[in-house]
């Protein structure tokens, strides 16, 4: 092993469970819990909190194909923080100038900023698998 001798464990991008979750949970949110349980939060900010943990996997693994991405470990932070940044900006200061349905709200970021701080944490080993 190139590393001195220790295994490191491939990412599995579209198949990692927290994405499975998050994709689950998104569904989830988008077709039943708000339209049933409603709430400012449900309809409003929990899928924003999913954003990076369902989507920046797949990013990756797309980046990882077209040859973007020439590793295949889990999500760094740096990655992680582009992501967040380019989404974020896309989302909330680009999408509210270019369509009439888009606005743009502080809350949604720190939602996204949420979900990343904790994806990141899954990723790198903090929280227990």
């Amino acid at each position: 092993m190139p590393d001195g001798g220790v295994a490191v464990k491939r990412f599995r991008y579209w198949s990692d469970p927290l994405c499975l979750a998050a994709c689950g949970l998104y569904a989830l949110n988008r077709w039943w819990l708000r339209a049933y349980l409603g709430g400012t939060f449900l309809r409003g900010h929990f899928n924003d909190l999913l954003l990076i943990p369902a989507a920046l996997p797949l990013m990756l693994w797309a980046q990882r194909r077209l040859g973007v991405r020439h590793h295949d470990d889990r999500p760094r932070w740096s990655e992680i923080a582009l992501h967040l940044f380019v989404w974020s900006a896309a989302a909330e200061w680009i999408m509210p100038h270019v369509t009439a349905h888009a606005t743009g709200d502080w809350r949604d970021l720190v939602a996204y900023a949420a979900g990343a701080i904790a994806a990141g944490c899954w990723w790198q080993g903090a929280v227990v698998a």
